[in-house]
C-alpha cells in the first residue's frame, strides 16, 4: 500500500515533469511562431531588390517582438513552477511533520497504556491479598462460631453445678464469650448481647476487654433511647477502667447522653473535659463539632427570636 505522505523524491519527480512539459509547450510554440516568419522569408528571397530593407526591417521587428513574448512567457512559466515547487516543498515538509506527530503520539499511547496495565496488575494483587485475607478472617470467625456451639451443646449436656464448684467453671473462654457478644450488638441482638457482656463482666472482670464490654453496655442502652442508664454505664468505664481504650469514648458518649437528656450545662462541661483530656483524638475532634453545633444553634435568628 503507498504511503499518503510525500516524500522529496516525489516532489522533485513533479517538478522534472512539470519542466519537461514546459520544454514541449515552448517547442510547440516556437514551431508555429517560426512558420509564419519562414514563409515571409522565402517571400522576401523571391522580391526585387528594391522591397528588401523594407521587408528586413519588418522582419527584424516581428522577430524581436517574438523573442519579448517568449522571454515574458519563460519569466512568467518559471515564476508559476517556482511557486509550485515552495508550495510541493512545504506540503512535504508538513506531511513529514504530521508523520512525526503521530508516531510520538502513538508511542505515547503505547506507553500509557503499559502503564496503566502494570498499575491494574497491581490493584488487582492488592484486592486479591485482601480477599484472601477476608476469608482468613471468615474461618477464624467460623472457627470461634464452631467452638461456642460446641461450648453450648457440651452445657446443655453437663449436670447441674456440684456445691463448691465456682461459677467460672461453667463460662465459655473469654475471647469466645466476649465475641459472642460483639456479635449480637452488631447483628442488633441487643438483649442476647447484654447478657453475654454480663456474663464477661462477671467472669472475667480483670481481663483487658472488661471496659470494652461495660462500654458496649453503655452503648446498648443508648441506643434503645435509656440515657440515663447508659450514663451509668458509662461512669463505670470512667471510674473502674480509666486507662483502658474506651475511656475517651465513654466520656463523648456520656456527653451526648447528658443532652440527650436536656442537660446542656452538664454535657458541653463534660465534652470540653473530653477535649481538654484528649486533644488529639478522634473523640475530640467529635465532641468540637457537636459543640459548634450547639453554638450554631443557639446564635441562629430563629432561636433569637423564640428567646424574645
Amino acid at each position: 500500500m503507498r504511503s499518503p505522505f510525500l516524500t522529496r523524491a516525489s516532489a522533485r519527480g513533479i517538478f522534472y515533469n512539470a519542466q519537461t512539459l514546459r520544454f514541449g509547450i515552448l517547442k510547440r510554440m516556437k514551431t508555429k511562431r517560426l512558420l509564419p516568419l519562414l514563409a515571409a522569408l522565402m517571400v522576401w528571397c523571391a522580391l526585387p531588390a528594391f522591397g528588401v530593407s523594407k521587408e528586413i526591417i519588418q522582419l527584424q521587428t516581428q522577430v524581436q517582438a517574438l523573442q519579448d513574448q517568449m522571454a515574458r512567457m519563460q519569466q512568467s512559466f518559471d515564476e508559476r513552477m517556482g511557486v509550485m515547487k515552495n508550495l510541493i516543498e512545504q506540503t512535504t515538509d508538513n506531511m513529514n511533520k504530521v508523520t512525526g506527530a503521530v508516531n510520538s503520539l502513538q508511542k505515547t499511547l503505547s506507553q500509557q497504556n503499559s502503564d496503566m496495565s502494570a498499575k491494574v496488575d497491581q490493584v488487582s494483587t492488592q484486592v486479591q491479598a485482601l480477599h484472601d485475607s477476608l476469608d482468613e478472617l471468615r474461618a477464624r470467625l467460623n472457627k470461634l462460631n464452631t467452638q461456642l456451639d460446641q461450648f453450648t451443646a457440651q452445657q446443655q449436656n453437663l449436670p447441674a453445678q456440684t456445691p463448691g464448684a465456682g461459677p467460672a467453671a461453667q463460662a465459655p473462654p473469654p475471647d469466645v464469650l466476649y465475641n459472642s457478644g460483639l456479635r449480637d450488638y452488631n447483628s442488633g441482638k441487643y438483649d442476647i448481647a447484654s447478657q453475654e457482656f454480663n456474663d464477661y463482666l462477671k467472669f472475667y472482670s480483670n481481663t483487658d476487654l472488661a471496659g470494652n464490654a461495660q462500654f458496649y453496655l453503655g452503648e446498648i442502652a443508648y441506643r434503645q433511647g435509656n440515657f440515663q442508664g447508659a450514663i451509668q454505664a458509662y461512669d463505670t468505664v470512667l471510674q473502674q477502667y480509666a486507662g483502658g481504650n474506651k475511656a475517651a469514648a465513654a466520656q463523648l458518649k456520656k456527653g451526648f447522653a447528658l443532652l440527650e437528656l436536656g442537660q446542656r450545662d452538664a454535657g458541653v462541661r463534660e465534652l470540653n473535659s473530653l477535649i481538654a483530656r484528649y486533644p488529639r483524638s478522634v473523640e475530640a475532634t467529635q465532641a468540637r463539632e457537636r459543640l459548634r453545633q450547639l453554638t450554631s444553634r443557639k446564635t441562629s435568628p430563629s432561636h433569637r427570636s423564640a428567646n424574645q
